[in-house]
């Protein structure tokens, strides 16, 4: 339209247009392009005007600096459009194929707009009437209408503004009934629906419209009632929701929504939910409230998911869910408290003379209700899964694990992982209560038995929890795991050692091999090894001591090894990770099993023979390498390199290899100043154990000749007793332990013993430094006597005798193992009688002391030397003078 148009309009040439095209407003427009990004097409100013070449209104958006026309769209009855933040208006336009945006730089030039919007599209709807004439509308008459819908919707307004009823439900009505639903805000949507809850006769009456329209096939009319149902239930209400999905309402509403508009054809929800829909009861259901609810879980769920999956927002959608929820909840809280139904389900399970198809739906019957037991609170769960159990329902999973229907076999596995994870100790209590514990031994058959690869992992997941040792508790968390170790665990080994090729076999040709060896038996997908394998390292984390000691006795890691030989790179990955899973235990007993039966030998060729190529293999076994290199497992670093060297030089260019070397390298260079730092060690050690063995043979010899002496050297002997024992330090303390507490050798003897004591002469033959301490202990007694001045009283003896008994203690403290070698040497030398008697009472002495009084005195000898460093002997005299 151009200006003198325009200015025509406004004197008196078209109303309509005159009102519409003032107050343009100042708006920026945006295009969504690809990826959800909004583009700015530019600013301009905005009216709403008839579109150039067409008689229709609609939005027209002219640059705010040359004048050229950025946006032209037609305002249709069928757009939807949004109003966001008081400043935006989208929409979908059609033609362009994409979504369009308004931003206006002012609110109340927003609502301007939107308001204008809101009555064309009134206008348009009101003009499909049958009441009025079909063609185009005029303008002037239009806008009548807008005014006549104005006035109808005051009327129904209080003085606040607010709703107080609805209009009658009527086809003169429609039009503002569907305007009434659709537009308004949040307060205005909530007084909407409690207008219509409160109503009882506003569903009967729009029913009865649909069924008027659709016998007259009326399809303007029926897309109304299409957007009038559709903008009811984007209401929210859940009292609207609990009348819709009624048994009264529920297959006309759906009728309702079978014209959409934006379809082409009538779809037919009807005759499918009739035709097609059937509900199967495995066993009879008493109660009417339980089956009333199914069949409305099934509708709610069929809107939700088939009618109106483009429509609903995230609101009503999780109203509905809830909605679902609730009636899934309700349903099971029903059968569960019915006593008889539980009874008659599990009767009808065990009996034998039902076909085989009435078992497979008391299966899946069996498994949906305790699939749908999810929705009832925990303690609900814990008691209703409790009661299945005492009512045999593992007895029934065991028979269906038998089957060779997939189906029911797949929902017999998932019934029991309902059990694990809501309570493991029901399954396992059962197991160990179990003769012949046959649903362990299902258990383990099915995986490795071909059910499909879901199968599968099923079984591997309940094998997981039975057997996990963290959840275990009572008397059953041992048992279960004996069970497993003693008639299973050498089963899963021997499917991965017969699946396979032998050592003399090439990888190239595996596959065939392991397909004849299996021909006259089964054949092992390699899907199913895999979950074997890792079932095993599984086992290795959770239970450390019963799988070592099985693999210790049954050579078990070798023949799981054997997967290297194998074509498919994940199952030797599987394999590397196997060894991986071993070594981080740390074991020491694996560890040498390993180097023993050269277990690694199978992981390093593999590694070779992957060459430079950068995969999982060479990834796993370089990280293998470093764990024990991180970790210094001493034992597998020397075993590696001295043994493979060769073969991993070629991968030296590795930073973990070069570490790998260097560890090894840094272990030889530590041990080689320990190994020359022992020598003199184990020679001194060698010495002392010759020396000790010589000693006791020579007092045993002379232990010998003093028993054939005379009575006179023994009488002599017997008063020599006190002075013979001191020297080796033990007699006396044995003597005197058990009536007066130890204290530095001191012993109690008689008054008169010390009138016939005569201390033996020196040996002129021995070294003067070999027996120091004896010539000392002789030469000091006389003076300490005479200082005292006491020779021939009591207390002079006593006195004398104490203190002679503390030195010779302290002096056979001293003594060192040189001077009892260089002893030994001298045993032969001629010695008079009195030396010999004391000799043999001094055997005697050592053959009573314990081993340990040796190192004791040794220690004290230390002690008192480090006292003093003028001379041991002074020392010891310095501390009784």
């Amino acid at each position: 339209m151009t200006e003198q148009e325009r200015r025509d309009a406004e004197a008196g040439g078209d109303p309509a247009a005159a009102t519409h095209t003032s107050n343009m407003q100042r708006v920026k427009v945006y295009r969504l392009a690809d990826g959800g990004r909004w583009d700015d097409q530019g600013t301009g100013h905005v009216s709403i005007e008839y579109i150039e070449g067409s008689k229709e209104l609609g939005l027209t958006v002219l640059d705010e600096e040359d004048n050229e026309t950025l946006l032209a769209h037609n305002i249709t009855s069928d757009d939807i459009y949004r109003k966001q933040e008081e400043t935006i208006i989208s929409w979908r336009d059609h033609e362009a194929a994409t979504d369009l945006a308004l931003s206006f730089q002012e609110a109340a030039g927003c609502s301007y707009i939107w308001e204008h919007i809101c009555d064309i599209q009134r206008n348009l709807q009101f003009s499909n009437l049958g009441a009025l004439e079909i063609g185009p509308r005029q303008a002037s008459e239009s806008l009548e209408a807008s005014r006549l819908m104005h006035s109808n919707d005051d009327s129904f307004r209080s003085a606040n503004g607010e709703f107080r009823e609805l209009p009658p439900v009527e086809l003169s009505n429609l039009p503002f009934i569907l305007k009434t639903v659709l537009e308004g805000g949040i307060t205005d949507q909530i007084r909407v629906a409690e207008l219509i809850t409160q109503d009882r006769d506003f569903f009967p009456k729009l029913v009865d419209m649909f069924r008027m329209c659709e016998d007259l096939e009326n399809l303007d009319d029926l897309h109304m009632i299409f957007k009038l149902v559709k903008g009811i239930i984007l209401l929210n209400s859940p009292s609207i929701f609990d009348k819709i999905f009624s048994d009264e309402f529920i297959l006309d509403i759906i009728g309702a929504l079978e014209y959409d508009p934006e379809v082409p054809r009538v779809q037919r929800h009807r005759a499918f939910l009739k035709d097609h829909v059937v509900f199967k009861e495995a066993i009879h259901i008493e109660n009417n409230s339980v089956v009333s609810k199914i069949h409305q879980t099934y509708r709610i769920g069929y809107l939700k998911d088939v009618i109106l999956p483009r429509i609903l927002d995230d609101a009503t959608l999780a109203s509905l869910n809830t909605m679902i929820h609730t009636n899934n909840a309700s349903v099971i809280s029903l059968l569960k408290d019915d006593a008889p139904f539980i009874r008659q389900l599990f009767a009808r399970m065990r009996s034998s003379d039902i076909s085989m198809e009435s078992k497979r739906e008391l299966v899946l019957f069996l498994h949906e209700f305790c699939t749908l037991s999810k929705s009832l609170p925990l303690v609900q769960q814990l008691r209703l899964f409790r009661d299945l159990s005492g009512e045999g329902v593992f007895e029934i999973i065991s028979d269906v694990l038998q089957s060779h229907d997939r189906k029911i076999v797949s929902a017999g596995t998932d019934i029991l992982i309902l059990f694990l994870n809501q309570d493991p100790n029901l399954l396992r209590s059962y197991i160990v209560q179990q003769e012949g514990n046959s649903l362990l031994g299902l258990l383990v058959k099915g995986m490795v038995t071909d059910f499909g690869e879901e199968m599968h992992c099923q079984f591997l997941e309940i094998l997981r929890i039975l057997m996990d040792s963290f959840t275990m508790s009572g008397a059953h968390r041992e048992v279960i795991i004996e069970i497993f170790y003693e008639r299973h665990l050498d089963y899963l080994v021997d499917v991965i050692a017969s699946s396979c090729p032998q050592r003399n076999i090439s990888r190239s040709t595996s596959n065939s091999a392991c397909a004849g060896r299996n021909a006259g038996g089964y054949r092992i997908k390699p899907e199913i090894l895999l979950n074997v394998c890792e079932l095993l390292c599984f086992c290795v984390v959770h239970h450390p001591y019963k799988i070592k000691c099985n693999f210790l006795m049954n050579n078990a890691i070798e023949k799981i090894l054997a997967l290297t030989r194998r074509k498919e790179k994940f199952l030797v990955v599987a394999a590397v990770r196997f060894m991986r899973t071993i070594i981080s235990r740390n074991d020491e007993h694996l560890i040498r099993l390993v180097v023993k039966f050269n277990l690694l030998k199978p992981i390093i060729d593999v590694f070779v023979e992957n060459g430079d190529r950068y995969n999982m293999l060479h990834s796993g076994v370089l990280e293998l390498l470093e764990y024990i290199r991180k970790e210094n497992i001493k034992t597998l670093v020397i075993y590696v390199t001295e043994s493979f060297w060769d073969q991993l030089t070629k991968f030296e260019h590795f930073g973990s290899i070069q570490a790998f070397k260097l560890k090894y390298q840094q272990y030889l260079e530590s041990a080689e100043p320990r190994l020359s730092a022992s020598v003199p060690d184990v020679r001194k050690k060698a010495e002392q154990r010759g020396l000790e063995k010589e000693e006791e043979d020579y007092f045993n010899e002379d232990s010998d000749e003093e028993d054939s002496g005379s009575g006179r050297r023994a009488k002599h002997a017997q008063n020599q007793h006190s002075k013979a024992k001191v020297p080796n330090g033990s007699e006396a303390d044995n003597v005197e332990s058990a009536s007066r507490p130890k204290s530095a050798g001191l012993v109690d003897y008689d008054d008169d013993d010390d009138e016939d004591f005569n201390p033996p002469p020196k040996e002129p033959s021995r070294p003067s430094e070999d027996d120091v301490p004896l010539n000392i202990s002789i030469v000091k007694r006389r003076p300490v006597t005479t200082v005292d001045g006491k020779h021939a009283d009591g207390d002079g003896r006593k006195r004398q005798k104490i203190e002679t008994r503390i030195s010779c203690a302290k002096i056979a403290a001293a003594t060192s193992t040189a001077s009892k070698h260089r002893d030994i040497q001298n045993k032969h030398t001629p010695q008079s009688a009195t030396s010999s008697t004391s000799s043999t009472e001094a055997n005697g002495a050592l053959r009573q002391h314990d081993t340990n009084s040796e190192e004791h005195q040794h220690s004290i000898e230390n002690a008192e030397a480090s006292r003093q460093p003028g001379g041991r002997n002074r020392n010891v005299f310095g501390s009784i003078g």
